[in-house]
């Protein structure tokens, strides 16, 4: 089986501004190395990842790609593009689009203080090219109230392929009424077939993000099969943020004892083939990852 890790970060604090680090993020407020994560991605027999942008600010994605030309682990690079300045953000992709590891966009949405900056007119421009150019975008959120803008996107670009980083950021641990607001939001998103979603990042809403359990998982992960199912759906191990939450074994562990009751193409699906597909990963460069694995 090919296990695809579709949402992993790597950062260098010499090299870019990383703002939402502080002090309260002690483990992983440092430069942190894929090969830090590599034990942890073969002991759970991850055959290729995709790195994810962290900052906004292209030294963040041009350390991420010369982290992927140096790794044959790494099959997919989410870079950042200036979506708020449509002529750089074409520019820029264009360059970009010259390495086959750029697969997606993403931007700090979550950040802003503006909570409806991605549906201003540049932003929509710059959507709409991302669209073009076949490129996807993920959607991260600090809150599940930012996914009420995900039906418009879908509706604005159609052609856009649009991914929900974290599930929308559910109310893990929290009750039923919060669990049924994040449901009814990201069930808005869901009908709408180019967007997806990721289980990754799944940690307790309330008190230490450690503190989430398997048991109070499972709602949210049975909640995004039966909007989603398997096929709009890909697993994310989060690190190096999932050291916070009791690390990447244990991450690793929920989700595959999660999906244990899916049949074999499902499991397989959310596990790799889901992810292979929306992100349109280059076959040599999967075929190197496989070959790296062995």
């Amino acid at each position: 089986m090919t296990v695809i890790d579709a949402h992993q970060h790597v950062w260098d604090l010499g090299r870019a501004p990383y703002d939402w680090l502080g002090p309260a993020m002690a483990p992983v407020d440092r430069t942190v190395a894929f090969t830090e994560a590599r034990p942890a991605l073969r002991a759970a027999g991850v055959t290729g990842t995709v790195l994810v942008q962290a900052a906004d600010h292209d030294a963040d994605t041009d350390h991420m790609l010369a982290t992927a030309a140096a790794h044959p682990e790494i099959v997919g690079v989410v870079a950042w593009v200036p979506l708020d300045d449509p002529a750089r953000a074409r520019a820029r992709l264009t360059a970009l689009r010259r390495d086959p590891h750029v697969v997606g966009v993403r931007a700090l949405l979550h950040e802003r203080a503006e909570q409806d900056w991605i549906l201003r007119p540049e932003a929509g421009e710059s959507l709409a090219l991302l669209a073009a150019e076949g490129v996807a975008f993920d959607y991260v959120v600090s809150a599940p109230a930012a996914l009420a803008h995900l039906p418009e996107l879908a509706r604005r670009h159609p052609g856009l392929r649009l991914v929900v980083d974290h599930l929308g950021k559910p109310p893990v641990g929290g009750d039923a009424r919060e669990r049924a607001a994040w449901r009814g939001l990201l069930a808005a998103a869901a009908r709408h077939p180019n967007v997806h979603a990721k289980l990754s990042g799944l940690y307790a809403a309330h008190g230490p993000l450690d503190s989430w359990t398997t048991r109070a998982v499972r709602p949210f992960v049975d909640d995004a099969l039966d909007l989603f199912g398997p096929g709009r759906l890909m697993y994310g191990g989060d690190w190096p943020v999932s050291l916070l939450a009791g690390g990447y074994a244990r991450t690793w562990e929920a989700y595959t004892h999660l999906l244990a009751d899916l049949d074999t193409a499902a499991r397989d699906a959310v596990l790799g083939g889901t992810a292979t597909a929306f992100y349109r990963i280059d076959t040599a460069l999967l075929d190197a990852a496989r070959a790296a694995a062995v």
